[in-house]
């Protein structure tokens, strides 16, 4: 305890912050959560949403109500931290627990999964979480020398389709990643093409059982619903997991057959049931990485559209620099040596996170600290972390809010451990006893590839950002391209 200037006592923090209240209310029930609610997808934004909750309230750390809100939750309460030290008690283990909250304050249905829990659900305390998080990580090392190849052949055709359409004028980025980040995704995991096994509509069976998981999260699914309508629609009731039964039996079939050696190896190495080892490969092949690549490649394109012709002209002189000891091939070694480009992904990322929000539960009372006070969290309350403004936080970024390529290029590595999309700080690497995702790597693997990939093959681009698809990933378009002239 500490004296104030009024000579009372005032209860600190083990570092020495004074402890207080947490600001803010939950409102009146029933209506400020679909007030909230509202303004969460439709009047505000994410970003201005949380901005205003900690300007009202002078606070990074802030009681609110999170979307989507009652109907859909039981309880849409959390404790908001949105500033880069508030936010690290959702890496701490002993503090939070992550029991089926990977969605935030509404659970999917299990019958999405054939009844299992998949390992995105499980806490660190659950002996399934070791277990499969072991097997992600054996899945990953013993495909890792396929990721490139599959990438390089993916990504050729998308960029030699995209060139055939943009004689006919702009061309859309979404629409063609869809397939062809699925397409890699399986191929660089399984060794199989969906597209080539189930069919074209191999990724629109994807995206339909992955919007029936969250569909409380979008919104703007398309211009032709009034929001109003599709509030009820996806907001207020889930969407019956009957319908997307037979696009999820398909995926099944598919990844039975193409991952049958994982699935040997998940039964006799980890001790895993067939059932349980298959579902968990369809989530973390198609929820985990293909939506989370989905989403990324927009956001790495945004980025790069915005940084114009100059940046383009530096990554390109970098990347092709890097690749000629291995004759022009791009190799691990030569996406190390990649230091803008390593840059340019890590800036993106902290910048828009594809998955905005962490959440866990306080296992116990807890004390969270941000960077001048102290407040006390009840066991059981819910911790909601936006990530996008806890890593635009101005105490630990200069100009934190504008894109700077090189920002982690040299002494500026030191603050990797402030970019926090992986569910954790990106210098610390995913364990079984941690919630990090086990494919970090391959995450920044991939984004350096896609740079690499676009300024080996063009001298530079020009793209529009068109508003947001779902308000989940930016809409790109591209006008122009420019072949590369020295390669």
């Amino acid at each position: 305890m500490a004296e104030s200037r009024t000579g009372s006592s005032q209860e600190q923090s083990p570092s020495g912050l004074p402890i207080k209240p947490i600001p803010g209310n939950y409102g009146i029930p029933i209506l400020s959560p679909i007030y909230d609610r509202l303004h969460y997808y439709y009047f505000q934004g994410h970003m201005s949403y949380f901005k205003s909750h900690a300007a009202k309230n002078n606070s990074t750390v802030v009681r609110m109500n999170m979307a989507p809100g009652i109907f859909m939750s039981h309880n849409p309460r959390v404790v908001a931290v949105l500033d880069a030290k508030s936010f690290r008690v959702l890496f701490d283990p002993s503090k939070v627990e992550k029991k089926d909250i990977v969605t935030g304050t509404y659970m999917p249905s299990l019958s999405l999964y054939s009844g299992i829990r998949p390992m995105a659900f499980l806490d660190t305390t659950e002996q399934l979480h070791s277990s499969l998080k072991s097997f992600s990580f054996h899945l990953l090392a013993s495909r890792k020398s396929h990721f490139i190849p599959s990438f390089h052949e993916a990504y050729s055709s998308l960029f030699d389709l995209v060139e055939t359409k943009l004689a006919s004028g702009p061309v859309e980025f979404n629409s063609l990643n869809q397939s062809s980040v699925f397409d890699f995704t399986c191929n660089a995991f399984l060794g199989a093409v969906p597209s080539e096994v189930i069919g074209p509509s191999a990724s629109n069976k994807a995206a339909i059982w992955l919007l029936f998981q969250l569909h409380p999260l979008v919104s703007r699914l398309t211009k032709f619903i009034p929001w109003p309508i599709e509030d009820l629609l996806l907001h207020c009731v889930p969407l019956p997991p009957c319908l997307t039964r037979s696009d999820y039996k398909a995926l099944e079939e598919f990844f039975s057959k193409a991952g049958e050696s994982l699935l040997e190896d998940a039964a006799n190495k980890f001790g895993l049931s067939h059932h349980v080892a298959l579902h968990n490969l369809i989530f973390m092949t198609t929820f985990n990485a293909n939506a989370g690549f989905k989403i990324f490649m927009t956001i790495l394109l945004k980025w790069l559209t915005y940084g114009g012709e100059t940046l383009h002209r530096r990554l390109a002189q970098e990347i092709r620099s890097a690749v000629k000891p291995s004759n022009g091939t791009i190799t691990l070694n030569a996406l190390e040596n990649m230091e803008l480009a390593k840059s340019v992904v890590s800036e993106a990322l902290r910048l828009d996170p594809p998955v905005e929000n962490q959440f866990g539960r306080a296992r116990t009372d807890i004390i969270i600290e941000s960077h001048d006070t102290a407040f006390r969290v009840k066991k059981g309350e819910v911790i909601c972390g936006y990530q996008p403004l806890a890593m635009r936080d101005e105490k630990v970024f200069t100009n934190a809010e504008e894109f700077i390529p090189d920002r982690f290029v040299g002494e500026g590595k030191k603050l990797l451990e402030y970019v926090y999309w992986s569910n954790g700080p990106e210098t610390v690497a995913p364990a079984t006893g941690n919630k990090q995702c086990s494919g970090k790597d391959m995450v920044l693997l991939v984004g350096r590839l896609f740079v690499a990939h676009i300024f080996l093959r063009y001298d530079t681009f020009s793209a529009v950002h068109d508003g947001m698809l779902l308000g989940l990933e930016p809409r790109m378009v591209f006008k122009s391209v420019k072949k590369a002239s020295d390669h």
